[in-house]
């Protein structure tokens, strides 16, 4: 498969990286070393697939570009869109060019991330109560700096759409509404910390902030027969996953604990994902649009609602 990247930017090298002999071009308008400054200019017949690393308002058209010439598209999070119906006919085009419209939320690859949602399938923890996931980085003053990203819903678009991805895929769609418990704006001209919530069942609890001055990541699962833990991401190891076994009727819980330090393994697991389903577009059902739908809804949602610390 041959891919071209557009948009040169953290993302695109990244994605540049990881796809290495099957970049076939890459696009960018103003980045020094880009072999074009616009995607039309790509001789069509020289790639099979695109990596869309742009700013968001640039996504939609480009996808529809893409998707409606019959190549397949891994995007980069989130897919934002005014309406569920233009998602929609996104997702129609690719099927109509029997194509993949796939939006990357690498963390699903992460190793613990894809260890706690088998162990919520697989039972061991009996009914789960409650989820409280944290997402930190130091990133304040570079959102400040640049062009495009210090707007809108600010980190709830950024790091809060990871979080919202990261309930999805080891639950489901949340059963009740979030409402926005904590909004501010301590340097930056849109909001830099967020804390939402979720009453439904589990309960979920997420923060995100681009004030930590640590780069890190927690999530607290706890359950009817135990808990489950992460605490960090490979990139910023060690990434440690812990699993309690409750002592009845109370006590020190046994113990286990699996410390990882290696390398981010997410990108090039993505990308090798992501090739699979290009081989196949109708039998993944040609993307994951449905997930950009709640996804979508949902952030629109807590951008626009008051901050309230309970009901």
């Amino acid at each position: 498969m041959r891919v071209v990247v557009v948009g040169l930017g953290v993302q695109g090298n990244k994605r540049r990286t990881v796809a290495g002999d099957a970049v076939a071009a890459t696009v960018d308008p103003v980045a020094a070393g880009a072999d074009f400054r616009a995607l039309e200019d790509v001789p069509p017949g020289d790639f099979d697939a695109a990596l869309v690393c742009t700013p968001d308002a640039a996504k939609g058209d480009l996808l529809r570009e893409l998707l409606a010439g019959g190549k397949s598209v891994l995007v980069e999070k989130p897919l934002i869109a005014d309406t569920a119906e233009e998602l929609t006919a996104i997702a129609s085009l690719a099927k109509a060019g029997d194509a993949v419209c796939y939006t990357a939320y690498n963390h699903r690859f992460e190793p613990h991330f894809v260890r706690m949602k088998r162990t919520i399938e697989s039972g061991v923890l009996g009914e789960v109560y409650s989820c409280r996931m944290f997402y930190g980085n130091g990133t304040a003053r570079l959102v400040r700096e640049s062009a495009w990203r210090d707007q809108g819903s600010g980190v709830l678009h950024d790091l809060g759409s990871h979080l919202l991805d990261t309930a999805l895929y080891w639950f489901g769609q949340a059963t009740a509404p979030f409402r926005v418990v904590a909004r501010r704006s301590f340097e930056n001209r849109a909001p830099d910390h967020v804390v939402f919530v979720s009453d439904g069942t589990p309960l979920l609890q997420m923060e995100a902030t681009l004030l930590s001055w640590r780069n890190h990541f927690t999530a607290d699962v706890f359950a009817e027969k135990g808990s489950a833990h992460i605490r960090s991401l490979c990139k910023w190891g060690p990434s440690t996953f812990t699993l309690r076994d409750r002592r009845l009727p109370s006590g020190r819980p046994d113990e286990q604990s699996e410390t990882l330090v290696q390398p981010d393994p997410t990108w090039d697991a993505e990308y090798r994902y992501f090739s699979a389903l290009c081989s196949d577009p109708a039998g993944c059902g040609y993307g994951n649009i449905e997930n950009d739908v709640w996804i979508n809804a949902t952030l629109r949602e807590l951008a626009i609602a008051p901050a309230q610390a309970g009901r």
